[in-house]
């Protein structure tokens, strides 16, 4: 620090003065509001940093992280009880990830294979199942009609899977990304790996996620709407493809009540539930 009093020019090392810049502070807020009689001691205690040692009590480790609960979807694709999902679902997951069909107790789910890139991840069911979901054989086309299936806000709006509806509006994503389907359906916190129906029933897509809103209000000054996001099955059928996972398809014909497509998706259709570090 350099300093100019009277005239004359004075140079000061502030070097390893992080420890006395706190008992400085402290100095001036003492002596702004009792005065220099009343200001007593200027030092000031640091706090120990709080650690859990789990060997002897020698050892130090880093302070614990603190955990969240993180929530999202999941389908069974095969009898033998696989299921697909998100990536960023289960990506960040410590310790046991969890899988709740409706009505059912929760079980233990295994991790087969991720895909970070296309943001897919198949996990596994202990025992077999009877019920799971189709692949739609042919490609769906913008304008049809489409049905995501999902827990979103789990425990905050409801403990039930939830159901909307809408179009496929274009057969790219973001930057002309052909991986994705845009759609209208609206999906929120939640939805990510759910099931991505036609109106037979079929999955066309994994529900991915939605536009952020915010970035692009801030970018353009217009809020987006009903601009939202899921992985194509071709993307999916490569996946569970390469990691030898077995899964059925079947051709989309007659067209169902969305009611019927809902409640024959409850059978499929999980939770899946885990805990994971709290980002800084």
């Amino acid at each position: 620090m350099v300093a100019v009093a009277k005239g004359a020019t004075l140079q000061f090392a502030l070097n390893s003065t992080g420890q006395l810049l706190p008992t400085i502070a402290n100095c001036v807020a003492k002596t702004k509001s009792g005065g220099i009689a009343n200001a007593g001691d200027f030092s000031i205690s640091l706090q120990k940093p709080v650690t859990q040692s789990t060997a002897s009590p020698s050892s130090s480790s880093p302070k614990s992280a603190r955990t969240v609960d993180l929530s999202g979807t999941a389908f069974v694709i095969s009898t033998n009880g696989h299921v697909v999902t998100n990536n960023h679902v289960v990506g960040s997951c410590v310790g046991d990830i969890h899988g709740n069909l409706t009505g059912e107790s929760a079980v233990t789910l295994r991790i087969v294979s991720k895909d970070e890139t296309n943001d897919l991840a198949v996990l596994q069911a202990p025992g077999t199942f009877k019920e799971f979901a189709f692949i739609r054989e042919t490609s769906i086309h913008p304008g049809d009609s489409v049905i995501a299936i999902g827990f979103p806000f789990h425990g905050l709006l409801t403990s039930e899977f939830t159901v909307t509806t809408g179009i496929v509006s274009s057969l790219s994503g973001l930057l002309n990304d052909t991986r994705f389907l845009q759609i209208s359906a609206g999906v929120q916190s939640g939805n990510s790996g759910g099931p991505l129906l036609d109106t037979s029933g079929n999955v066309v897509g994994v529900v991915t996620g939605k536009l952020n809103a915010l970035k692009f209000a801030k970018a353009t000054g217009e809020i987006p709407e009903n601009i939202n996001f899921a992985i194509k099955t071709g993307a999916v059928r490569d996946f569970l493809d390469n990691s030898v996972v077995a899964y059925k398809t079947a051709e989309s014909k007659a067209d169902l009540k969305t009611a019927d497509i809902a409640r024959n998706a409850r059978a499929y259709t999980m939770l899946v539930s885990c805990k994971a570090k709290e980002k800084d």
